[in-house]
């Protein structure tokens, strides 16, 4: 396969992920500042949206607050946010288009026609219920093009590449809401069960899609320390860090075995994902959350960066 078409369903895949992502977040900062203050606290959830988007410095850049009509505007619509909903979406679609012959016509006709869709919604819905609705559209739209992909597309290089770059997306955006919201993971002042912390921490729950997961795995009330390994340690939960790199390794072997040689990309992924196997939950928070936050996002950008350098170049 030539480099550039790797290349296009590599991003292409990463773009319909942060655009769910997105759209998560969103979703549950919008559910969350419309509670009692008794309820969420006094933080600005509308910040920690940004922050956790990753875009807070060029956001700041524009706008003096986060307020809600800014974030939404910024991370749903703005043609000048690289990483907004609108531009994920296009963005996507053009990498598409690039390599319409790699894919099958249900995975093609979902993202063309999920783009010519977002054209109608102009520059973002009049009311917060639209809103709540265009943002259930992003994630099915994700949900949609996953669901094709996974059914229709043949198990050679081309899947194997979009796959890459959905889990290595897929991980970052786990490990980005953790890294904001990790010191909501630790002791606080706040009552253990409280509702402050319930409904803080179900909201991380949420954005992943894991509150029902949580309940069946672990059959408890709302911990921190659960929640923290429930996204980071448990294989079983699809978002967790574990799970985006059992696929990694899987997929990155797979890509090896048909090209007949390992490289980089292929020792990073294995080495992260045995580190990931040899965490303990106890020793994380020992030695801090935050800080094995910080540097697993670093290790997955440095994975995508070997991936690049040895297959997208």
């Amino acid at each position: 396969m030539l480099s550039r078409t790797a290349d296009n369903l590599y991003w292409l895949a990463r773009y319909v992920e942060r655009a769910e992502y997105l759209a998560r977040i969103l979703e549950a900062s919008m559910r969350l500042t419309a509670l009692p203050l008794a309820y969420v606290g006094s933080t600005n959830e509308w910040e920690t949206a940004v922050a956790t988007a990753g875009c807070r410095k060029s956001f700041f850049a524009r706008y003096n607050e986060a307020s809600e009509e800014n974030v939404t505007e910024y991370l749903a619509f703005s043609i000048e946010n690289p990483s907004s909903i609108r531009n994920c979406i296009e963005i996507a679609r053009q990498n598409a288009r690039a390599v319409r012959t790699a894919l099958t016509i249900e995975t093609w006709e979902t993202i063309n026609g999920a783009w010519i869709e977002l054209r109608r919604f102009g520059n973002g819905p009049s009311s917060r219920e639209e809103f709540l609705r265009f943002l259930h559209w992003v994630q099915e739209t994700s949900l949609r093009f996953d669901g094709s992909a996974y059914r229709t597309m043949l198990r050679n290089d081309a899947y194997w590449f979009s796959r890459l770059g959905l889990y290595i997306e897929r991980a970052d955006n786990t490990a980005r809401i953790l890294d904001v919201k990790y010191h909501m993971l630790l002791p606080a002042g706040e009552p253990v069960g409280g509702p402050l912390d319930y409904y803080q921490w179900a909201a991380i729950l949420r954005t992943v899609s894991a509150l029902t997961a949580y309940h069946w795995v672990y059959r408890e009330n709302l911990k921190p320390w659960l929640i923290a390994d429930l996204l980071i340690l448990n294989e079983q939960m699809p978002r967790s860090l574990a799970s985006c790199y059992a696929n990694l390794v899987r997929f990155c072997d797979l890509i090896a075995a048909a090209y007949g040689r390992q490289g980089h990309a292929q020792r990073k992924a294995r080495a992260i994902r045995t580190r990931l196997q040899n965490s303990r939950m106890d020793e994380i928070f020992q030695a801090g959350l935050h800080e094995f936050i910080t540097e697993f996002i670093a290790d997955n950008n440095a994975l995508g960066a070997a991936v690049n350098s040895q297959y997208l170049m």
